[in-house]
């Protein structure tokens, strides 16, 4: 039998959201009416998750995350503390003709904390976002990006591991830690 849904007394979770079995929601954190949270994922203190947003299973938001609609989040990602997604590429406060623009962020990648993501950037499956890293454009599956703007500085392994630094390739060869290679993905 599977555990259910827990929420702090302290957060607001409107109706027509979907929790998943096992899910954390913790001090102060606002979901909106229309997301979904996924089987046994962590929303930390005083995060927002907008309407229509999408959060994967086993994925782990941090503290002071704002998930705003357009954002949609894989299984088993990891967003770090205070990390920002926008929506809006030309942003005003008042704007008739404002269109959410997306961002995805695809399953098992790590995204470190105080780093901001543009709309419209997708995210590749098990990359790594620096901490304080700027993503104003794709970031490849496996990746390590970290800067201002984000640039790929090297290559990650599911485990986390660093595999490749620099201008090399991802390396074919299994993984130390692990035993993942990029051949058998």
């Amino acid at each position: 039998m599977s555990e259910p849904p827990f929420v702090h007394k302290t957060a607001i979770v409107e109706d027509n959201v979907v929790l998943g079995p096992g899910c954390k929601v913790w001090h102060h954190a606002h979901v909106r009416a229309g997301a979904v949270i996924g089987e046994g994922s962590v929303l930390g203190k005083n995060v927002f998750v907008d309407e229509g947003v999408r959060v994967g299973d086993r994925s782990k938001i941090q503290n002071n995350v704002s998930l705003y609609r357009g954002v949609n989040i894989g299984n088993e990602v990891l967003v770090g503390p205070s990390a920002v997604f926008t929506n809006d590429l030309f942003p005003r406060a008042r704007n008739e003709d404002w269109e959410v623009v997306t961002t995805d962020v695809h399953d098992g990648a790590s995204i470190g904390a105080n780093a901001t993501i543009v709309c419209g950037s997708e995210v590749g499956a098990w990359a790594l976002v620096g901490a304080g890293s700027v993503v104003t454009k794709n970031v490849e599956p496996h990746a390590l990006v970290a800067g201002n703007p984000a640039k790929r500085i090297g290559w990650v392994c599911r485990c986390g591991v660093v595999r490749a630094r620099g201008e090399e390739d991802l390396p074919s060869d299994a993984c130390p830690r692990c035993g993942w290679s990029a051949q058998r993905s």
